[in-house]
């Protein structure tokens, strides 16, 4: 075995394993309940049709005590309780504020969660929005980020189960409506940042249907903000650099960001979706010659083929997702919108521009009636595939549920990507019970909550319950989860790609994040599908902060841990 190659231990495996059904007839089936993820997210909706209300909330999967499992972060619509108007109003037993949930599978063998959010002291109550996550000073634990409709907040993890707020050290509070957040190390310098998305200067203004009741307002009736970018300084503060940057050139209504390597130079950027706006791409350039780790950042949606669809008109854009759809080493990009838009899918070329392919990936006839948030590309199957999961929810009156006090469910959406470049296929109607209840859902979040190798979707509704996606695919294929640790490069190895090379020398890659689909913090950790290979030959892992390492794998089946300057060296291209 290599030096600074890890592996699961086998029984911690077994044990993990056994907490998924092995009879389930339906690939996903919901676990929240049964697991003890108690959670009903509470807009306050009252009649007066505030949009903020409307448009959260998230979530995310983070490890946050180091013990190998994913655990719990929701966050809350808001603080205030029920005043007799709610359209929508919560369970008895409901509980204010955002709720952390420890995951007990590495103590215990089986997934369950416990609340333990009181005892970690991250439970405040605002009207809130969106969650990042990240290791913002390299000491081995992961850091979260909250937005909101307000000030945000930043809670350093301790290391002993409890978490500090610390915006206002930081300077990271941010103001106004803030919604999808990411950490990303945009200069290379080993530190991640913090890159912060802005909706709209929401003011109370009514809005109609054409049938003359009121309705949420669009971001058409709003002024649009800017995206904010704080540079981490290393010593537990950041520096508010939008300006200095150039990230106030172009304003936009933003919900969903997702960081990735646009550029040639190999230093990270980032796209945000905008709603009912051209679509922004961020690329980074050296302020000049002799300093290239001072950046700039230019917007190139346009030029790059990412801002509009095919039809050169703007859409509403609000999730965003990316993978190597195709099996062609590219990222693809898909960003969900409302009904009548359909999704967007935007193909990478060569010469890494994108072109519009959701017409002939079948993605637009499928997506039609939907109203997108919450996307991922993610192997269901472990096929080595690529599929589709997107969480729905309208924010316009939905008429078929007209006469409902909250008339904006709809169903959730999972494609099947046929391979070949054939497209996706529709399984929605044979995927279990919870794809066919309509919800206001928001927030789909990606990862294996229960390290037995499929990856599961925990999906937030507004008004309404956590779901917790199981993946109980029946004769899944083989895997390898893989989970990079940082030296040189930022210690979450955000910004890295990971290469899996099969024993027939092809390959097929992932991008080390967090961020993407919509107000959400993914598992971070690169999931493999190996379908029925029972080897592979190596894994190589492209680090951020340069170098390309190489570490000989035999086994699948596992997860492993990989650290930064313990491979060899890569061989070939």
């Amino acid at each position: 075995m290599d030096r600074g190659l890890f592996v699961i231990p086998l029984l911690c495996l077994l044990c993990a394993c056994k907490s998924s059904p092995s009879h389930a007839s339906f690939p996903f089936e919901d676990a929240a309940q049964q697991a003890g993820l108690d959670f009903w997210q509470y807009s306050g909706a009252n009649g007066k049709y505030a949009l903020p209300e409307v448009m959260g909330s998230g979530a995310a999967l983070i490890d946050y005590d180091n013990d190998g499992d994913m655990d719990v972060y929701l966050v809350q619509g808001t603080a205030a309780l029920p005043d007799g108007k709610s359209l929508a109003p919560p369970p008895a037993g409901w509980k204010p504020g955002n709720r952390l949930f420890r995951n007990n599978l590495a103590e215990t063998g089986k997934l369950t969660f416990t609340d333990v959010t009181d005892a970690a002291g991250v439970g405040a109550a605002a009207t809130g929005m969106g969650v990042a996550a990240g290791d913002y000073d390299n000491d081995g634990y992961t850091d979260l980020y909250v937005t909101n409709y307000g000030h945000n907040i930043l809670y350093h993890n301790n290391g002993n189960g409890t978490f500090t707020d610390v915006t206002a050290s930081a300077g990271v509070a941010s103001s106004g409506w803030s919604t999808s957040a990411a950490f990303i190390d945009y200069d290379k310098d080993g530190l991640l940042d913090l890159a912060v998305v802005h909706y709209l200067e929401f003011f109370d203004t009514p809005c109609y249907v054409p049938q003359g009741s009121r309705d949420y307002c669009g971001p058409a009736s709003f002024r649009r903000t800017v995206t904010e970018l704080y540079h981490n300084l290393g010593n537990g503060r950041f520096k508010n650099v939008t300006h200095e940057v150039g990230l106030d050139a172009k304003l936009g209504p933003g919900l969903g960001i997702l960081t990735g390597n646009f550029g040639a130079d190999g230093y990270p950027g980032f796209m945000v979706a905008n709603d009912g706006a051209a679509n922004h791409l961020w690329i980074s350039e050296p302020r000049g010659p002799s300093t290239p780790r001072e950046r700039v950042f230019k917007e190139v949606g346009l030029s790059h083929g990412l801002a509009y669809a095919s039809d050169g008109r703007p859409r509403a854009g609000m999730g965003i997702a990316s993978g190597d759809l195709f099996g062609d080493g590219d990222q693809t990009i898909i960003v969900t919108n409302l009904p009548t838009e359909s999704f967007t899918l935007f193909r990478r070329q060569p010469n890494g521009d994108f072109v519009d392919d959701t017409e002939q990936s079948g993605l637009s006839h499928i997506s039609l009636p939907f109203t997108g948030f919450g996307v991922g590309l993610f192997d269901m199957d472990n096929r080595g595939l690529l599929d589709m999961f997107s969480a729905n929810g309208a924010v316009k009156m939905v008429m078929s549920e007209q006469g409902d006090k909250f008339p904006y469910r709809e169903k959730k959406l999972l494609l099947r990507n046929m391979g070949k470049g054939k497209g996706f296929e529709d399984i929605t109607a044979s995927a279990g019970p919870v794809f066919q209840t309509p919800e206001v859902s928001r927030a789909a979040v990606f990862g294996d909550v229960n390290n037995d190798g499929g990856t599961d979707v925990l999906v937030t509704n507004n008004n309404g319950p956590a779901r917790l996606l199981l993946n109980t695919v029946p004769d899944r294929g083989h895997w390898l989860l893989v989970h990079l640790e940082g030296t040189r490069t930022n210690r979450s190895g955000y910004g890295s790609v990971v290469e899996l090379v099969r024993k027939d020398g092809s390959s097929v890659k992932r991008w080390v994040r967090g961020d993407g689909s919509y107000l959400a913090a993914n598992d971070p950790r690169a999931h493999f599908g190996l379908g029925k290979a029972t080897e592979v030959d190596r894994i190589q892992v492209r680090w951020l902060a340069g170098e390309c390492e190489s570490w000989r794998q035999s086994g699948v089946d596992t997860i492993v841990k990989l650290k930064e300057g313990t491979g060899q060296p890569c061989v070939g291209p």
